[in-house]
């Protein structure tokens, strides 16, 4: 990933992610234009539409239709978003329908799906559980990890079925959640890794960047390299508490911070931040494991990790593994969606994992994405991402770079606990096919 000045490092040692899914990743162009137009009075069919301009009317109409609105989900093999509308609000449905998006009429409203979350809050914060609202199921979706067991399952299982039948389901992870410090470019601090998730510039104006919460407990200074001279300085950090991300500074006034993803060969420009769907094809970079792709599950999602409990996470499919918190999460549209926060599982099994919003965390630490040039602007118009095709092959995950350091997420205040694995070391990725997006990623 491109993130800091440009002389500073060899381009192979951000990240040759393709090798480590076993194939290039291919940047096409995004031609999905969407369908306007019906005769008043009559609804329209659902638009084709690609997933931010799934994202903004899945936003509008929330708004429009009140409690009527029960979440809603990006359908990526038609290109349709579908709204789940509460039964018997015939009305607010053709509302919808009117607007372009496909409805479904569900027994479950969003005030109860968010009432029964609150009841989980008060009564099963559990170290090693999660929940998210799952509207393709209408329902909250329960996930407690390998940690959960005895008493502590008897209280979760029990407080699952009080929320009363066809609420929420309940399923157990292999794994064990934890955040998933060590990921595109590797940073290190204190003997510590993490990764570089989106270069921003800050409320004054100097150039800086996003990364995971979590990673800030290794140190107030971070650097490109193991051992190296640090190169930029913690600004704010929040975790745990609603979010995981960090804003960082760079001590050079005069670092060029471009606003893009390597991914091994190639560069996506990033053009601007946007809320996540569920059902949106996403691809995540990483020091660690290099490129994964995946979906969407779940938004506004509590994790209980064993450092505390973080609120409004994207909740996703995409793999990860330790080295990899604080890295990208965007789309194949240079969308900055997410920064990897934690989860379960790794790049061979699978598994859950989390993401702070990127858009949360922009407000929070009043910064602003990238150096909003207007030729990345145009290319999101022209709904391109703008980069030449290029493969990674023969790249390796993570570049020249040692990790060697302690993760920043678990043991010392907050931070350390396993060893980071060395870059170049990511094997299988375990992205998910690409099904809409021009990134394609395979085993």
């Amino acid at each position: 990933m491109s993130h800091k000045r440009i002389p500073k490092r060899k381009a192979a040692a951000a990240v040759g992610a393709v090798a480590a899914l076993g194939a290039a990743a291919i940047l096409l162009p995004s031609a999905n234009a969407s369908q306007d137009g019906a005769p008043d009075g009559v609804a329209a069919a659902p638009k084709t539409l690609k997933a931010g301009d799934a994202s903004d009317l899945a936003t509008r109409l929330s708004g429009m239709l009140g409690d009527a609105y029960a979440g809603a989900w990006y359908d990526g093999e038609d290109k349709r978003l579908v709204v789940n509308v509460v039964r018997g609000e015939g009305g607010m449905a053709l509302k919808a329908r009117s607007a372009g998006a496909e409805v479904r009429e569900v027994d479950n409203s969003m005030a109860e799906l968010e009432a029964g979350a609150g009841t989980l809050k008060s009564e099963a914060t559990i170290p090693g559980t999660s929940w998210a609202v799952d509207p393709r199921t209408n329902k909250i979706l329960v996930t407690a990890d390998s940690t959960v067991t005895g008493a502590e399952w008897d209280q979760l299982e029990s407080t699952v079925e009080s929320l009363g039948s066809g609420m929420a389901t309940l399923k157990k992870s292999a794994g064990t959640f934890r955040t998933f410090a060590s990921g595109g470019d590797a940073i290190f601090a204190g003997g510590a890794r993490c990764s570089l998730g989106f270069n921003v510039t800050a409320g004054d104006g100097s150039p800086a960047f996003l990364t995971a919460g979590h990673c800030a407990a290794a140190g107030d200074q971070w650097s490109d390299q193991q051992g190296g001279e640090p190169i930029a300085t913690v600004d704010q950090a929040l975790f745990p508490g609603a979010g995981d991300f960090a804003l960082l500074t760079y001590d050079d006034p005069a670092t060029e911070a471009p606003s893009e993803v390597n991914v091994g060969g190639q560069t996506v420009p990033i053009v601007q931040a946007a809320e996540a769907t569920v059902g949106q094809q996403v691809f995540r970079m990483g020091s660690t494991t290099g490129l994964a792709d995946g979906q969407v599950l779940g938004l506004n999602a509590t994790v209980n990790y064993p450092e505390g409990t973080v609120t409004g996470l994207i909740q996703t499919d995409v793999c990860a593994e330790p080295g990899d918190s604080g890295g990208s999460l965007f789309t194949q549209d240079g969308l900055a969606v997410g920064l990897t926060s934690g989860g379960s599982g790794d790049c061979t099994v699978g598994g859950e994992t989390f993401f702070q919003p990127v858009t949360t965390a922009l407000e929070a630490v009043g910064a602003t994405l990238g150096d909003g040039g207007a030729d990345a602007g145009q290319e999101a118009g022209d709904g391109e991402a703008g980069a030449e095709d290029q493969t990674g092959a023969g790249d390796q995950a993570g570049g020249d770079d040692q990790a060697g350091g302690q993760d920043a997420g678990a043991g010392q205040d907050g931070a350390g606990g396993q060893q980071g694995a060395q870059d170049g070391t990511g094997t299988d990725s375990g992205g998910h096919s690409g099904q809409d997006s021009g990134l394609t990623g395979t085993h």
